[in-house]
């Protein structure tokens, strides 16, 4: 058995793993398709799925990190990221953003700087982080964003 969030309605659902791997686990809450290792990678996110992936995600943060790939200090934050999604547990989400590729987003949330790190939830925008910080710091801010009551 393993413990499965839902990627949009945030319920904790217990599934055995071979109906992750045939696709046949679904949210107990919604219905919605469950997957086992859908927050083990940050998922990568455009003007066209931001609002379905960052904003319309309920019950857990969501740590958008915009960046570019000739931004130095953005490379050396990737790492760190994938690490905290590869920790995650389905407390929260990890996703990345292009600031070259999807400028909307990045005018609609005034980034000015980058890498720059966006946290949701419940469709809210909780804290920004500005500039390269080491793993402790962003780990931090996302422990108070499971917290926060949006």
């Amino acid at each position: 058995m393993q413990i499965v969030v839902c990627s949009n309605c945030g319920a904790k659902n217990r599934v055995e793993e071979s109906r992750l791997e045939t696709s046949e686990a679904k949210c107990g809450r919604c219905g919605e398709k469950l997957t086992g290792d859908h927050d083990s990678k940050p998922v990568v996110i455009t003007d066209q799925t931001f609002e379905r992936e960052a904003l319309q995600t309920r019950g857990r943060p969501v740590l958008v990190d915009c960046w570019a790939p000739w931004c130095g200090p953005c490379r050396m934050i990737g790492p760190i990221l994938d690490e905290l999604a590869a920790e995650s547990q389905g407390r929260y989400r990890i996703a990345k953003l292009n600031v070259d590729e999807n400028p909307q987003t990045a005018s609609r949330f005034q980034i000015a700087s980058i890498p720059t790190m966006l946290i949701f939830k419940d469709g809210k925008l909780i804290d920004r982080l500005i500039g390269a910080q080491p793993k402790q710091a962003i780990a931090e801010r996302l422990q108070l964003a499971t917290r926060f009551a949006a």
